[in-house]
């Protein structure tokens, strides 16, 4: 088992459909109130990227792809077509808070901001686009870190000033595997190709 760090082909990805899958137990009571507990911490994405296959070459791709990755072995990258950056289509410096500096701490984990002062959620970046991590100290575009493009953390070679809000901006992969080992592929026409599903499912890193 390994992670592939190669992505899924892209113009199969932006036709596909899928999204988050949260994990919540609701027992209702005797007197019909309800209690509700969410057993994952983080939410999971699920995709189908069979609704992408639009031709016989596409099918061609992904066939190679599922083959290489022996099915459900190995885990890969994939771009989600509505949420892949940090903020708007051209990530910056300012994006998402992801620290604050105590003059001690060095590692910063990448995180992206969803929802707003009730009760956000912070969701882990583990897989960043290579050259599109930007990083701000205290507001301005900072020098002096490194990127583990592998797990998504951002590490000072000096430890920000205590009290310094740490920024970036960035695109973004999900790591996911096939949650299928099994193709069943439909000729449709001369130069046409049809497969009712390819299941994905997000890794949890």
């Amino acid at each position: 088992m390994a992670f592939h760090h190669v992505r899924f082909p892209l113009d199969v990805a932006l036709g596909a459909r899928g999204g988050p899958e949260r994990r919540t137990d609701v027992v209702t009571l005797a007197g019909g109130g309800e209690e509700r507990n969410s057993r994952w911490r983080h939410s999971r994405r699920r995709y189908n990227a069979g609704y992408g296959i639009k031709s016989r070459a596409d099918m061609a791709a992904v066939l190679a792809f599922f083959e290489e990755r022996r099915g459900r072995l190995h885990g890969f990258l994939w771009r989600d077509g509505l949420d892949h950056s940090s903020g708007g289509p051209v990530p910056t410096a300012l994006d998402q808070e992801i620290g604050t500096g105590d003059g001690v701490r060095t590692a910063f984990q990448l995180i992206k901001r969803y929802g707003a002062v009730f009760d956000p959620y912070l969701r882990p970046i583990r897989k960043p686009v290579a050259g599109s991590v930007l990083v701000a100290v205290g507001g301005v575009e900072a020098g002096g870190w490194t990127l583990d493009e592998t797990t998504g953390l951002v590490s000072f070679a000096v430890p920000p000033m205590a009290g310094a809000s740490v920024t970036a901006g960035f695109l973004f992969d999900v790591p996911v595997r096939f949650d299928t080992d099994r193709l069943d592929i439909e000729l449709s026409s001369f130069d046409g190709a049809e497969v009712p599903s390819i299941p994905l499912v997000e890794i949890l890193l």
